[in-house]
């Protein structure tokens, strides 16, 4: 990945973590990375211990956002969570949700399109 993919995937994970947070939402953790997987972000809300995939794009011509959250990635994503739990004691039931950003101007999209798809997989 370039130097421009991971500014802009920056980009998209700070705009997620934004709405999230407006949502009332706690950020717990930011790219948590472990040498199975990562996780774009884990938030906390009302017992609930979401584990985010963010998923950027500048529309939805070709395909949804979430589609590009393969079966490999869940895999990736999940075991990367079941290492954090198991290095986290909490009470929170675990999630695993999706956010779906389309910026057609990359970052100088003043307003892009945000879906948030609890529960995307499991």
């Amino acid at each position: 990945m370039g130097a421009r993919e991971k500014e802009l995937g920056a980009w998209g994970e700070e705009t997620a973590a934004r709405y999230l947070r407006l949502r009332g939402w706690h950020i717990v953790e930011r790219n948590y990375t472990v040498r199975q997987g990562e996780v774009d972000l884990i938030a906390e809300r009302r017992g609930i211990l979401a584990f985010v995939e963010v998923k950027l794009r500048k529309n939805e011509d070709y395909a949804e956002a979430r589609e590009f959250v393969t079966e490999a990635k869940q895999r990736r994503v999940l075991t990367a969570a079941a290492l954090y739990l198991a290095a986290h004691e909490t009470e929170a039931q675990p999630r695993f949700d999706v956010i779906e950003i389309y910026a057609p101007a990359g970052e100088k999209t003043r307003f892009p399109k945000i879906n948030h798809i609890e529960n995307a997989f499991m």
